[in-house]
């Protein structure tokens, strides 16, 4: 059953572009903020308590939900539940459409909108310079997907719709975390508290599908270049478990495409061949994906 829901969901993902809006939730970046508001009353205790509280008060009204519906929660109402909750839980926005974003940028070659749209992929600065902007924006497509994806169809497939939705709402608290700490938003002296406690706790349930996605690009890509650089150490003994993921992912992904300089293309040329490079490495490993989560349903792995 959480198959077809898996791919019924994925199907609306794709079609539904003009639903992504209700996926956004700008309603809940308000409870969270209450939240971390809180964590001020308990600033003795290790801040990732009150982060992980606040995830529990999220993922509750889900929980409510499939408690309530008890043994009815089978055939088609655990399907259209299921689709609900996986749909709620990818995203927000599709990968793929934010890169066909900018690429359309690029070849309109009006940087404003090209700035925009990276950084909407990136989720932080934007480098000035061509080369690193590209080399930043095939990196976090590699990266976003994984948060995005592939994380969510990891945990919804191991337990279910309510691990999906949890998932999700450790992402949640992340990027607002992250948010409140960038631009000093949140409840002073605080919000960097906040930070490293939701990055803490997104990179304990990120790290295994993060892992599986790197090994999954290395198939879907280049496969020397992918698996010397997922062999790689990691240079910085004092990235986050969260950052060791992303670094991970973005250098992995990044080997996979092993796409090389021509001499006669342009900037704007090369980055679009590279974004469409990364985006279509995600679809190669989403197809693999497919594959094996439908060889596992059908041998009675899961369900």
């Amino acid at each position: 059953m959480n198959l077809i829901a898996l791919l019924i969901g994925l199907v609306i993902e794709r079609l539904a572009t003009q639903l992504f809006h209700w996926r956004r939730m700008r309603w809940m970046d308000r409870i969270i903020d209450f939240g971390f508001r809180q964590a001020q009353r308990v600033a003795n205790w290790p801040a990732v308590i009150p982060v992980i509280l606040l995830g529990i008060i999220l993922v509750l009204p889900v929980f409510a939900v499939i408690w309530f519906l008890g043994d009815t929660l089978a055939g088609f109402t655990y399907l259209l539940l299921a689709v609900v909750v996986l749909f709620f839980s990818l995203g927000p926005r599709d990968v793929g459409e934010e890169v066909g974003e900018y690429c359309d940028a690029l070849s309109a070659e009006d940087a404003e909108q090209v700035h925009s749209a990276a950084k909407a992929i990136i989720e932080d600065d934007v480098p000035d310079d061509p080369f690193e902007r590209t080399q930043c924006v095939e990196a976090a497509v590699c990266v976003q997907a994984n948060n995005r994806l592939f994380a969510v169809i990891f945990w919804f497939v191991v337990l279910g719709p309510l691990a999906a939705w949890a998932y999700r709402v450790t992402d949640l608290i992340r990027r607002r975390a992250v948010f409140n700490a960038t631009r000093e938003t949140g409840p002073e002296g605080n919000a960097e508290r906040m930070r490293e406690a939701a990055e803490k706790l997104h990179g304990w349930v990120a790290w295994i599908p993060a892992r599986l996605t790197a090994i999954g690009y290395a198939a879907a890509g280049h496969m020397d270049d992918a698996i010397a650089a997922l062999r790689a150490p990691t240079e910085d003994t004092n990235l986050t478990t969260s950052e060791r993921s992303e670094h991970l992912l973005a250098r992995v992904g990044l080997a996979a495409l092993a796409l090389q300089d021509r001499p006669d293309e342009t900037p704007g040329e090369r980055a679009i061949r590279g974004a469409q490079a990364a985006s279509h490495l995600v679809f190669k490993l989403l197809l693999i994906w497919a594959v094996i989560i439908s060889a596992m349903t059908l041998y009675g792995f899961t369900q």
